[in-house]
């Protein structure tokens, strides 16, 4: 804006505006940047495609978009807590929706808003859309209209279907519902259902909760017209009619004594105190009403204190958010070529969500959700949205569902494989990750954590326990690590899971600083430091613990400054005939892995440590099925300059070339000239490197700590790393940013023997 308005628009206006309107765009997946490029792209290459899809429809699922592309569709009739605002107004909502499959689940998606209030004319509308997509994804169509619109796309067309208000809806509430009732010791088929609201979403939960034991004889509905009862003429239809109870009673007040659930999709404040204290004992009060719900959390527990609540909002514990279902469901059944969600899909996903709640609380959902008590129980029914093992958990049962209830066109020839693909979606470590745990779980090995009390490194203490065969042994004080892991919900506890070493009162401290003391005698240091390192310094009791042959590697970093860590571990270790070559950070970038060295130990490494560091640096590339391809990296391009600086890289090229490498390396050029294959032979003809580079050397600290965090902060890389190289895998000083998935992958890396990598 030019009239100075755009610095008074709402936060949410700005966000939906900035930097470019709304919150989808379009981008190719092949290149287009020549004649070639258009040739096959349009015409004439083009058509061999449509050749293939006239023999065989199911190639559109190899030769284009189709099978990973869903439509959102609304004609704006009852959008949440807006209600009938028309298509065009909806459509914020409706891209949204759009953003939230490509974030949770990877789908392409386009928002339709559709100006046709009739139901059965929309219906024609949406099965005319079959040859453009996968699947359909209804949305805020009012009810009784959705139902009809549902019924007849569903009968016509040979795709999913699903109306996400209706069954998303049901699918989270039945989740809720299966955990809730396990927490307060009761079952489905005992139950008495209370609810409010006749819409799509409250008859959809009804309809499931029947699905899963609920007795239709146990089920009130309430709407703003009193109880569904039957010769109830005013605004019925056969979805409500379904529910009519045989009664005299007639209004919610009357028919809420000894309700065990209360499933609230109506109005606020439509729950009293009053009506909450005559439920059942432990009674679960759904009050689903957005943004008000039917009743405070606060106001129920003030009668009911062991209640069991969960509302719409994320402010409250268990936020009923169908994001937690559909984007993992239409994964599933995209990728299995579905025809249809049906009951059996359907409920795998309420399976796997429940199953993935009662489980321990994943590093990536704790992150997300600082402060919050992520333990199962009355108040963790159900899984954060941010939760990213959901996924692979979901998407998994659904398309296994899909394939045993006999609805998949492409059924998947390895479920376990397709879970493993699905979790390298989302933790983008996990594919290049994959050699390195297969390397360590052919040996046990022990992995001593210098910060044993940081909850990062207890959930990846877990992780460790539940991945791989390696030893944690952690480095703190016992009752704040038993403090910590209870708040976290993890299952891990000392001394019965993974071993402590307790820096105030361990056995073996007079040990531990005798060791110390006799190898740093002659350096300065006395007996009263040894003891008193020994008391205070996690760090060097980890480095001692390796040294003597009672853990086989230390990881420490996770707060303090790298070279202070670096001191004690060459102190210790470096006795050992060890001593650090390089830092090696492995970047994950969208087009593939680049490795950086060296980003910490050297800060203008000679020739001799640059030789060393390409070395050590194409060694641990291996460990991750890559092949090396080194460049050392100057500002000077193949002796076009004579600093100093390319004078180190031109003699460390001379000593890797002065015996047989097994690896590709060339120098001294620019990153750029590094990275690409073109630029690179146009200034060198014939140079020794093909394609590009995958492994950059720098001959200053500061250059290679600067690519780092450029890639990570602004390039959205992902590190793993650093990694020490030069001790023998038996440290590794991580970084203060370092995550939980991240402690685990160094694990990882330090739980594979050396002889495993040459």
């Amino acid at each position: 804006m030019s009239d100075g308005k755009e610095s008074q628009l709402s936060p949410a206006l700005s966000y939906h505006q900035n930097p470019k309107p709304g919150k989808l765009e379009i981008r190719a997946t092949k290149p287009l940047a020549n004649g070639r490029d258009l040739s096959l792209a349009y015409s004439p290459g083009v058509a061999e495609a449509c050749l293939e899809i006239g023999k065989d429809e199911t190639a559109a699922s190899r030769y284009t978009a189709r099978g990973n592309l869903v439509a959102v569709v609304s004609n704006g009739t009852a959008v949440l807590g807006l209600g009938n605002i028309g298509a065009l107004a909806s459509k914020p909502v409706m891209e949204g929706k759009a953003v939230l499959f490509k974030k949770f689940a990877g789908i392409d998606c386009f928002d339709i808003e559709v100006n046709e209030p009739d139901p059965e004319r929309l219906a024609d509308i949406v099965c005319a859309l079959e040859p453009t997509f996968g699947a359909i994804n209804l949305e805020d169509i009012k009810a009784p209209d959705c139902f009809v619109v549902e019924k007849l796309c569903r009968e016509r067309m040979n795709i999913p279907v699903f109306h996400d208000d209706q069954h998303g809806t049901a699918i989270v509430v039945g989740a809720a519902a299966t955990n809730a009732l396990r927490v307060a010791g009761k079952a489905f088929e005992d139950i008495k259902i209370v609810s409010t609201g006749g819409g799509a979403a409250g008859i959809a939960c009804l309809n499931m909760l029947l699905k899963l034991g609920v007795k239709r004889e146990n089920v009130w509905l309430c709407d703003i017209h009193g109880l569904v009862h039957e010769g109830r003429e005013v605004d019925m239809n056969p979805q409500k009619a379904l529910f009519a109870q045989a009664s005299d009673r007639r209004t919610l007040d009357e028919v809420i004594d000894g309700a065990d659930l209360f499933l609230g999709l109506s109005g606020p404040n439509v729950l009293s105190p009053e009506m909450v204290a005559r439920m059942a004992p432990r009674p679960i009060i759904f009050a689903l009403a957005n943004p008000t719900p039917e009743i405070m959390p606060d106001a129920a527990r003030a009668v009911a204190p062991d209640a069991i609540i969960a509302t719409g909002r994320s402010d409250f514990p268990n936020q009923v958010n169908n994001v937690l279902c559909f984007p993992f469901i239409f994964r599933g059944a995209l990728d299995v070529g579905a025809t249809e969600i049906n009951d059996e899909m359907q409920i795998a996903c309420i399976e796997g969500i429940a199953a993935l709640a009662r489980a321990t609380t994943s590093a990536e959902a704790a992150a997300a959700y600082q402060g919050e008590q992520l333990t199962f129980g009355a108040d963790y029914l159900i899984p954060k949205p941010f939760d990213p093992r959901l996924s692979a958990v979901v998407s998994t049962a659904v398309a296994k569902a899909a394939m045993d209830s006999g609805v998949a066109m492409r059924p998947l020839e390895d479920l376990e494989a397709y879970r493993e693909k699905l979790r390298s979606s989302v933790f983008k470590s996990a594919l290049l990750m994959r050699p390195v745990f297969e390397a360590a779980r052919t040996a046990s090995r022990r992995i001593v954590f210098a910060e044993g009390e940081d909850e990062r490194v207890l959930r990846a203490a877990q992780a460790i326990i539940e991945e791989t065969t390696e030893t944690p042994i952690l480095i703190g004080r016992p009752e704040v690590i038993e403090h910590r892991c209870e708040r976290a919900g993890l299952k891990i506890r000392p001394d019965t899971d993974f071993n402590i070493v307790n820096p105030e009162n361990d056995p073996r401290y007079r040990d531990y600083w005798g060791t110390y003391h006799e190898l740093m005698a002659r350096r300065g240091v006395t007996p009263d430091t040894a003891r008193a390192i020994m008391r205070t310094n996690t760090t060097a009791i980890g480095a001692v613990m390796v040294h003597r042959g009672e853990a086989d590697s230390l990881i420490c970093g996770t707060f303090g400054e790298y070279r202070w860590h670096l001191g004690y571990v060459e102190q210790i270790l470096g006795a050992d005939t060890y001593k650090p070559v390089g830092g090696l950070s492995l970047m994950i970038l969208e087009d593939g892995p680049l490795f950086l060295a060296d980003t910490h130990v050297h800060s203008e490494p000679s020739a001799e440590e640059l030789a060393e560091i390409a070395i050590g640096a194409a060694r641990h590339v291996k460990r991750f099925g890559v092949v090396p391809n080194v460049a050392l990296c100057s500002r000077s391009q193949f002796g076009n300059q004579d600093t100093e600086h390319a004078r180190r890289i031109r003699e460390a090229i001379a000593i890797l070339d002065s015996a047989p490498r097994d690896f590709c390396y060339e120098g001294e050029m620019n990153v750029d000239t590094a990275l690409d294959p073109d630029l690179r032979e146009t200034v060198l003809p014939g140079n020794r490197m093909k394609g590009a580079a995958n492994v950059l050397i720098f001959g200053h600290a500061d250059a290679a700590s600067g690519v780092r965090n450029i890639l990570k902060m602004k390039g959205g890389g992902l590190e793993v790393g650093p990694i020490l190289m030069g001790m023998g895998n038996r440290a590794h000083i991580v970084t203060n940013s370092i995550t939980a998935r991240g402690l685990l992958n160094m694990a990882a890396i330090a739980g594979t023997p050396v002889a495993h990598y040459g």
